[in-house]
């Protein structure tokens, strides 16, 4: 059910570009109307404030707190079971918990996304979050984190990603790009709350079954609080979108293709220090103590990335931000090889982390910016992010893999900076396609 509202204002300017053009263009983005689309959407003025807004805005927050959050702290898990836990097993198979479970949080956004495009945003986030808080519960109380674990956190995470983001456009527009900026932080603090609570935990009194069952609890409060607080506002399209001819119609748009296969290759890299940067400290004689901290570091760093990402963005564009975020992140994986002392840890956590941040708060905005007609935001995002999640499934596996139990880094570290670096000229590659199709369209 969509929040009652006042009786929509339309904007003149954008009628009229209806009527001659049959789109309208409004913030750089070009949304093609056809008679399946809610005018409505794209006709009316938006809030960008007010109370529903802005606890809209923090349930989504609380969510990816809760989520990416807490799976940017498998790091801790990893270096546990290397030492403790899992210790006969390879670092392979224990990355690969991690980013099964990573994947399924993408995949089953390609479902979620054609639900809330349908209007089952609200079943989504209220009915259904009952199922997400028992199925993270049960991923994360048992005695370790095996495959059966990571199938439930992931479906639940699925269940509430793509929603709990695209929401976020039902009361704002102008202000966009700085609320999802302030949204996706929220995956930012909770990695940096979740990997000093389990670090904490698992090794002091509570020990490993306690403590994780401690952090199960505070998961789950808060995706109450959260399902409490979010609201929709605007009603589904009156005729649903045929999905199957959005998919052929995104999939053949070529600046979103490259988009597409840039997000593939750069998630084979990206995800490795986040895994494995506690452990590489740890493997290199820091102390254990500064070690526990080097993912705060990093994901501190990344916080404040995100922030940034909004403001910078206004000035430079999401397209030329997302190019530069993910070079950055490309060049800065290549330097992980030269990691050797508690100096070098600080610089590439903070980095690194920083523009690690920037990347990750322009995911929407960037969907937002390549999708043409608005009604089928949640579509394009939910297909970007399941073909795009292949990367996070095989990326830090193989740089498991290559590590070996004789922990050889340069091998792991060469391996994501060049895929990385693949995905980044990916993106270049579509920031040039959407630029001249653009040229085009004003011609």
């Amino acid at each position: 059910m969509a929040v009652e509202t006042k009786p929509e204002t339309l904007v003149p300017e954008l009628w009229s570009a209806q009527e001659h053009k049959g789109g309208s263009e409004e913030l750089g983005v070009e949304y093609s109307l056809s008679k399946d689309s809610d005018l409505s959407l794209v006709l009316q003025e938006f809030p960008e404030g007010g109370l529903a807004a802005w606890s809209t805005a923090f349930g989504s927050f609380l969510i990816l707190f809760c989520s990416w959050g807490y799976i940017a702290s498998f790091g801790v898990y990893q270096d546990f079971y290397t030492g403790n836990y899992l210790a006969n097993e390879t670092s392979f198979a224990i990355s690969f918990i991690g980013s099964f479970n990573t994947f399924l949080g993408t995949s089953v956004s390609l479902v979620s996304g054609t639900l809330y495009d349908r209007g089952y945003f609200y079943h989504l986030v209220s009915y259904r979050v009952a199922a997400a808080e028992f199925l993270s519960l049960h991923a994360v109380i048992g005695e370790a984190q095996s495959i059966l674990s990571g199938l439930g956190s992931g479906i639940a995470l699925g269940l509430l990603y793509i929603p709990s983001l695209a929401i976020v456009s039902h009361y704002f527009r102008r202000k966009r790009t700085l609320v999802m900026a302030f949204v996706t932080m929220g995956s930012s603090l909770g990695a940096i709350v979740h990997p000093i609570m389990l670090n904490n935990l698992l090794n002091g009194r509570l020990g490993f079954a306690n403590g994780v069952r401690a952090s199960a609890g505070l998961v789950s409060a808060l995706l109450l609080i959260a399902c409490l607080c979010m609201r929709t506002r605007l009603d589904p399209p009156t005729t649903p979108v045929n999905y199957i001819v959005a998919a052929r119609k995104c999939l053949r748009d070529i600046p979103f293709f490259f988009a597409t296969v840039g997000a593939f290759l750069f998630q084979i890299g990206v995800y490795y220090p986040t895994f494995f940067l506690q452990l590489d400290s740890t493997q290199h004689g820091i102390s254990i103590t500064f070690s526990s901290y080097s993912l705060v570091i990093l994901n501190a760093s990344s916080s404040v990335g995100r922030v940034s990402a909004g403001y910078i963005a206004g000035y430079i564009g999401v397209l030329n931000l997302t190019v530069i975020s993910a070079i950055s992140c490309g060049l800065i994986l290549l330097g992980t090889i030269g990691l050797s002392s508690l100096a070098s840890v600080v610089i590439i956590g903070v980095l690194f982390g920083y523009f690690q941040g920037v990347y990750t708060a322009l995911l929407s905005p960037l969907m937002a910016t390549l999708t043409h007609n608005p009604s089928e935001l949640g579509g394009w995002m939910g297909i970007s992010f399941f073909l795009g999640g292949f990367g996070s499934l095989i990326g830090t596996p193989i740089s498991g893999a290559l590590l070996t139990s004789n922990y050889i880094w340069w091998r792991p570290a060469l391996f994501s900076g060049i895929a990385a670096l693949a995905g980044a000229a990916m993106y270049i590659f579509m920031r040039l396609v959407h630029i001249r199709v653009q040229k085009q369209n004003e011609s």
